[in-house]
């Protein structure tokens, strides 16, 4: 419920986020700030001043169904929501097939863009073309012809075409809303089937092209979902964050995720309580990125590998694998067994030049090692043995 995009002086306005935005960038950090494109809080100056961004009622509505509705001022406003869920009680809801909404959003972003480096967009898809005609329908003008990303994105960029956008997205609109213009968009698909360990689903979300899944941002859990401590047992944590840390897109920690905080508080409340801090799985958290960034292992080309098994013995489904080859020598294999038994299979290997030598593996997270010859490593792959939750992260030497 937000009533303007400004920084409130008691944190020093909009010149001390500017001095933090520097401070970020000499660390070779970039600021991301938050937008709720859908709606307003009831006081922001829109809801009197221009009254024609907003789905709007009649007083019949008001008397049958407060719940949905605001008197504010001379207008009866529709209260936010999205398809599914009831009105939410303390926002207004924007009319996102109104020229002028459309017109007034494009500067707000570009205000926004003038103080950060990018910004993420709360809920992105209810402003989509069908989406809102399926919440709204009957209580606005009809459709336009052109979505409404696509027209307040076209106008960003002519001022600030440097703006990485991310979009919250739900429902599977992630690729859709990749065409309206976003860099990145939430992979809430692969954070349902990690937390549900389901390793053949996994595999198959993995399966998409690779330049749709370089456009997604992977995470295990942001401020609308549980703490993954709460949700995850401490194996499977581990075992999905590697996952997430190696894989092709964006990579979303959460604020006291490392620290395996569970309380999860409303984005309102300026407190919390105080909870004891895994300070172990804090320091595996900063190892697993560390290893990953100096690595290089997430740059060059990304391929999903299969793993086969034996007539006796399928525990391989339980066994995600992938590969890195970096734009040098570097290789990398990554396996994780997403279960809660061991797991043994044959990991095919995509490197056809292997067979002349012997290759040592080095594991990035324990530094421990092996060696094997190539020729047995292209046929028949690289036999592996997880235990349960456990995980592979190679480098080829």
């Amino acid at each position: 419920c937000v009533r303007r995009y400004t920084v409130d002086p008691s944190f020093g306005g909009r010149e001390a986020l500017a001095q933090a935005r520097k401070a970020l960038a000499d660390r070779g950090a970039r600021l991301v700030l938050d937008y709720v494109p859908n709606h307003v809080a009831p006081d922001h100056p829109w809801t009197t001043r221009h009254p024609e961004r907003f789905v709007r009622g009649t007083q019949s509505d008001l008397g049958s169904d407060q719940a949905a509705w605001n008197a504010i001022g001379d207008n009866i406003l529709a209260r936010g929501r999205d398809p599914y869920f009831p009105p939410w009680p303390d926002v207004v809801q924007l009319d996102a097939f109104s020229p002028a909404l459309r017109d007034a959003t494009a500067g707000t972003l570009a205000d926004i863009s003038d103080q950060c480096d990018g910004i993420r967009c709360d809920m992105a898809m209810l402003l989509t073309n069908d989406v809102f005609s399926r919440t709204w329908g009957g209580r606005t003008g009809p459709a336009p012809s052109e979505e409404f990303w696509p027209t307040v994105i076209e106008a960003l960029r002519r001022r600030h075409p440097e703006t990485v956008l991310i979009a919250e997205a739900y429902w599977d609109l992630e690729w859709e809303l990749q065409q309206q213009g976003f860099d990145f968009c939430y992979d809430k698909r692969l954070y349902d089937r990690l937390l549900a360990a389901e390793a053949g689903a996994v595999r198959a979300h993995l399966g998409a092209d690779t330049g749709y899944q370089s456009r997604l941002l992977r995470f295990l859990e942001n401020h609308d979902e549980p703490r993954a401590a709460e949700r995850m047992s401490p194996e499977l944590e581990r075992a999905a964050a590697v996952a997430v840390a190696t894989l092709p897109g964006a990579t979303l920690w959460h604020e006291g995720q490392f620290e395996g905080r569970r309380a999860r508080p409303p984005v309102f409340l300026a407190r919390r309580p105080v909870e004891p801090l895994d300070q172990e799985l804090a320091s595996w958290y900063r190892s697993l990125v560390a290893a990953v960034a100096t690595s290089g292992l997430r740059q060059g080309e990304w391929r999903l590998l299969d793993v086969s098994g034996w007539p006796d013995n399928q525990s391989c489904a339980n066994l995600l694998a992938w590969s890195w080859s970096g734009t040098g020598a570097d290789r990398f294999l990554v396996v994780v067994n997403l279960s809660g038994a061991p797991a043994q299979g044959q990991v095919e290997m995509v490197w056809p030049d292997l067979g002349a030598r012997s290759w040592q593996f080095t594991d990035l997270l324990d530094g421990t090692g092996f060696e094997r010859e190539g020729a047995r490593l292209l046929s028949p792959g690289l036999y592996v043995a997880l235990g349960p939750w456990k995980c592979h992260v190679l480098a080829l030497r």
